[in-house]
């Protein structure tokens, strides 16, 4: 069987994507691989294995065009409400606490945080299949 281990973006700033996902999310290095004209950061936290792969190409300047296919990664929480304030606090791009509901029942709450490329993460909170 397959199993996921990493999801990578492109970032224009190394300093700025790891200082955001690491106040945002707590995701530190876990190894970071130079070359030549890239670099690799993956990052995680305590949370689990799955990593978040910044790729850093040198020399670029201008920020990437996310197109209308990239939709966005997703991570879970206990607290929405107090993760939700958290991040508000630290004056992030972010939208309101979504309830998504069928039939009357909760299938999920959520809201969006936005990263300094523009990448949109879900933060939804830890229910049903979202533990």
């Amino acid at each position: 069987m397959a199993k996921a281990i990493h999801s990578m973006i492109r970032v224009l700033d190394e300093e700025k994507s790891r200082a955001f996902y690491k106040s945002a999310f707590g995701l530190e290095a876990a190894d970071r691989l130079d070359f030549d004209t890239f670099t690799l950061v993956y990052l995680r936290n305590s949370e689990t294995d799955f990593e978040l792969e910044l790729t850093i190409n040198k020399g670029r300047t201008e920020p990437y065009n996310l197109g209308d296919g990239y939709g966005h990664l997703a991570v879970s929480v206990d607290d929405l409400d107090a993760e939700h304030a958290r991040l508000k606090e630290q004056q992030l791009k972010i939208r309101d606490i979504v309830e998504f509901k069928r039939e009357g029942t909760m299938l999920a709450r959520f809201f969006f945080v936005e990263d300094s490329d523009g990448y949109k993460i879900e933060v939804l909170e830890r229910q049903g299949r979202y533990i």
